[in-house]
């Protein structure tokens, strides 16, 4: 073999491994996911939740991670077309009770975070996500959402969800929300935690005692999503017309069954209010 031959094969090598390297990582990654599944068989049939599903967070001193592991009823196909789709991402990330806005462009989301029902949505709080499909292959799924800055002195925001196949047209899920914050979060959110979020509860428990703080906190905003990419998942079973109004009924329904934890307003006051932002979503981007 000649040496220019020989080059171009050394070249044609290196690029065929490049392209290996993420199908080699998926398949590891859907390897310890099934892993977790084995793990968590148990957790997932005998809980309190009324489904199968397990809630755990961490805490370190700048960052809060929570993490949802749950079965889903609908088959992985269906679950990877929609987790891959940045629109249907806005249409999950709009159901919470305190996404204002959120729009869908060029890899990314631009979502409004607030608080008050009757709030302009430009005076909510912009987070600019990055949106990747970082795997989706017939045994795994992995979507992620990134945002660099976020409320109050928070930041690194990250939204991974990932996903694997089960027998009988189920699919097994990994929601995980994480965040880091310096000296201005953790004030912000002391002062949530004496006030507004006083009496609220986590999912986990620690030493037989319901999670509070910060860590409740986290659990509190991973269900909310989990509970939004299930509402998502349902609705797609009627016609397109009736889906706004199904998703956002099942989300509140989901919710008010841990109402220590997620309830914070009326049926009639969130259902108004996520009509009127569900049409506000189809208007061009705000600035």
């Amino acid at each position: 073999m000649t040496r220019p031959t020989f080059s171009r094969w050394l070249a044609a090598l290196g690029a065929a491994c490049l392209l290996a390297l993420p199908a080699v990582q998926a398949h590891a990654d859907a390897g310890a996911l099934r892993a977790k599944y084995g793990e968590l068989r148990d957790e997932l049939r005998n809980n309190s939740f009324q489904r199968q599903l397990y809630i755990d967070s961490t805490e370190s001193a700048s960052a809060l991670q929570g993490d949802v592991y749950a079965v889903l009823d609908h088959p992985f196909d269906k679950v990877k077309d929609s987790l891959q789709d940045a629109n249907a991402w806005c249409d999950i990330m709009l159901l919470p009770f305190n996404t204002k806005y959120c729009h869908a462009s060029d890899g990314g989301l631009a979502v409004r975070i607030g608080r008050k029902y009757n709030q302009p949505v430009e005076q909510a709080y912009k987070i600019d996500f990055r949106f990747q499909n970082a795997a989706a292959g017939s045994d795994y799924l992995e979507s992620r959402l990134n945002a660099a800055q976020g409320p109050v002195g928070t930041r690194d925001y990250r939204i991974r969800a990932e996903a694997i196949p089960l027998d009988g047209g189920k699919t097994f899920m990994h929601l995980s929300y994480s965040y880091g914050y310096g000296t201005a979060g953790k004030i912000a959110m002391g002062a949530y935690l004496s006030t507004a979020g006083a009496s609220k509860i986590g999912f986990s428990q620690t030493q037989g005692q319901p999670t509070t703080g910060v860590r409740g906190a986290i659990e509190r905003n991973a269900m909310r999503y989990y509970l939004a990419i299930d509402a998502y998942l349902d609705s797609l079973a009627v016609p397109e017309a009736q889906r706004v109004d199904r998703r956002i009924n099942t989300w509140f329904n989901s919710v008010e069954r841990y109402p220590k934890q997620l309830h914070e307003m009326d049926r009639a006051t969130y259902v108004q209010m996520k009509r009127q932002e569900y049409d506000r979503q189809q208007t061009a981007a705000l600035n």
